[in-house]
């Protein structure tokens, strides 16, 4: 005996086969009292009880849960119920059914627990009344058999995303969120930037409240307290939010217990009580980083690799177990035993791995030092530059109060000079020495007409360049880092508050940020204090030159000692511009098989000349 032969039983009556059906069940119920068997009931009913004891479920209530969920299993009660309800048709029952059954009035049904937590669904437009069908979703139907099926819009535990290994630090203070959620209404807000790293560490927290989560992404609500009872489920929002963004978690009708969200580091989420608890899922510890590399590359203890990228790199868990995946896998292409550190460089650099494709270019080509000619002062400068963001992990240690107070390990530098001076290949040069990818930003895709898109972009190029760790390079930056104007019309105010959150987002931004510009005057005076170094490229002297016109040309040419000393002396260009003639030269000479000869070089450069608006100096004889 169960639960449904109570139920069923109620509505027996006729000599019809479904009526005989009816009365099997009411002869089952024979001689018992619901009262009795709730004390001591099957323990096929004990998941609806515990939702009844949650929910403040009625025993009207409870029955028609029952009789609902018995029309979904079994084809007898169905056409049970719709020969009971004929000429109205339909095999789910009426509340008017349910309500002369059970002997209550249809209105505390209709207003009853199970109707307004979503346990059972009932229009809210159509007949009267006590014609309106009601029924129970199907997720919860099957969650009354122990039978776990999504919610519309859910995703039940991690699915196809792997678990990220996680440092302890971070599963240490987990544990702590799940004990302080553990019987509370409370929200809790993970912010990371990396969707899989969040996604395990409320998969942690709900493991340690005994649960597991169910992941929701504009999920309807009406209903899902019921199906995440019955299932032992954490719910999980996962949002998406850009700058400004205010978001209301939706309320969960009937919940009484804690929820959690996810989203990146932009936007606020409330709740209709208030305010949430924030947790700031920040960058491991060179020890932990360690740790998590040896699990990803499944290297032995002492491994010089994994403490190489431990020193040089500050990735994100979620992205170091996306390195070790894509390192392991290249490795195994080349049958190896295990990864180099040429894999991990190429997973870094493999398209796609970084989520920036879609706003940034990356700049795959490695640029040597030789192929960078610059004046020693300017090198020193660069140098200077490559060891302050080595250094920046672990910058302020042992400094004082006043150093480490709001110290954030991103490093921002402008290179300020003419076009053709070489910044964006100092850039190259840069992201080489450190052994991250070079991606140049595409104006084109993060600019937009319309107002916030462009914040909202930007805010989520610079969370994913957060989590892969890449360098960014932002050429003609002046173009968005550009001076505030006097608000005359809206345009400006909208203008101005776009170089308001870029400036306060860079300052927090955790990785390295390179621009390029002209002209140091365009940009706003905040902007100046927020960048660490300012690096002036001038164009190149003649001794500069003279081994700019080497570089390029290498031994392909037959010009003498006497011919490059002239070029450099002479013509008054920048690299960018010698690389130019270099490759207007090598074409003609190419194609008859020979060496560059100076007579290429100097037709070449005229025509260089002329793009520039500018004569060729006379004393530069021509062959």
């Amino acid at each position: 005996m169960t639960l449904r032969d109570f139920a069923l039983a109620a509505l027996a009556a006729g000599d019809a086969p479904e009526s005989g059906y009816l009365q099997e069940r009411r002869q089952a119920a024979a001689g018992a009292t619901l009262d009795g068997y709730l004390h001591n009931p099957d323990p096929a009913d004990q998941p609806l009880l515990r939702l009844r004891d949650e929910l403040n479920l009625t025993i009207p209530d409870l029955l028609a849960v029952t009789v609902a969920a018995a029309v979904e299993e079994e084809v007898m009660a169905g056409r049970a119920i719709a020969r009971l309800q004929a000429p109205l048709g339909g095999s789910r029952p009426t509340l008017g059914l349910l309500a002369e059954a059970f002997h209550c009035p249809i209105r505390d049904l209709a207003s009853g627990a199970a109707i307004t937590t979503g346990l059972l669904t009932l229009p809210a437009e159509g007949p009267p009344l006590p014609e309106r069908v009601v029924s129970i979703p199907a997720p919860t139907c099957f969650a009354l058999r122990g039978v776990a099926t999504p919610w519309p819009g859910s995703t039940i535990g991690l699915g196809p995303h792997a678990e990220v290994p996680l440092p302890a630090s971070v599963t240490e203070e987990a544990a702590r969120q799940a004990t302080a959620l553990t019987g509370t209404s409370r929200a809790l807000v993970i912010r990371t930037a990396s969707a899989p790293e969040g996604r395990s560490v409320a998969a942690r927290i709900a493991a340690s409240m005994g649960l597991r989560p169910a992941f929701l992404e504009n999920p309807a609500t009406h209903g899902l307290e019921p199906w995440l009872s019955l299932l032992g489920l954490l719910p999980v929002f996962c949002l998406d939010l850009a700058p400004g963004d205010r978001k209301e978690l939706p309320a969960i009708p009937g919940r009484q217990g804690p929820v959690v969200a996810l989203c990146g580091p932009d936007g606020s989420v409330e709740t209709a009580a208030g305010s949430t608890w924030n947790w700031q899922l920040d960058a491991p510890t060179r020890e932990e980083r360690l740790e998590l590399w040896r699990q990803a590359l499944n290297t032995p203890p002492g491994h010089p690799l994994a403490a190489q990228l431990a020193a040089d790199h500050r990735h994100r868990a979620g992205r170091i177990a996306q390195l070790g995946h894509i390192a392991i896998h290249r490795a195994s292409l080349r049958d190896a035993d295990s990864p180099g550190p040429e894999d991990v460089a190429a997973a870094a650099a493999a398209r796609g791995a970084s989520g920036l494709d879609a706003l940034a270019q990356a700049l795959p080509h490695v640029i040597t030092g030789e192929a960078l000619v610059t004046t020693p002062a300017l090198r020193k400068e660069l140098d200077a530059l490559v060891l302050r963001c080595r250094a920046r992990d672990g910058l302020v240690h042992g400094l004082g109060a006043s150093a480490q107070a709001r110290y954030q390990p991103g490093v921002r530098a402008l290179f300020v000079g003419p076009s053709g001076t070489g910044k964006t290949l100092a850039a190259g040069w840069i992201a080489g020495r450190l052994g991250m990818p070079l991606y140049r930003v595409d104006l084109a895709s993060v600019t937009s007409k319309y107002i916030g898109e462009t914040e909202k972009n930007l805010a989520q190029l610079l969370a994913r360049a957060e989590h892969a760790e890449v360098v960014l390079l932002f050429d003609e930056a002046d173009s968005l880092f550009g001076k505030r104007t006097d608000i005359r019309d809206s345009n400006d105010r909208f203008a101005n508050a776009q170089t308001n959150y870029l400036l306060q987002r860079m300052e927090s931004f955790d990785g390295i940020t390179l621009l390029t510009s002209n002209s140091r005057s365009r940009f706003d005076s905040a902007f100046s204090r927020r960048l660490d170094m300012v690096i002036d490229f001038p164009l190149p002297g003649p001794e500069e030159r003279r081994r700019l016109w080497q570089s390029h040309l290498g031994a392909m040419h037959t010009l003498t000692e006497t011919q490059l000393n002239q070029l450099a002396v002479l013509a008054d260009i920048g690299g960018g511009n010698i690389r130019n003639v270099v490759l207007a030269a090598a074409a003609p000479a190419q194609r008859a098989a020979r060496k560059i000869a100076f007579a290429d070089i100097a037709g070449a450069l005229d025509a260089e000349f002329r793009k520039l608006g500018k004569q060729r100096p006379a004393e530069l004889i021509r062959p």
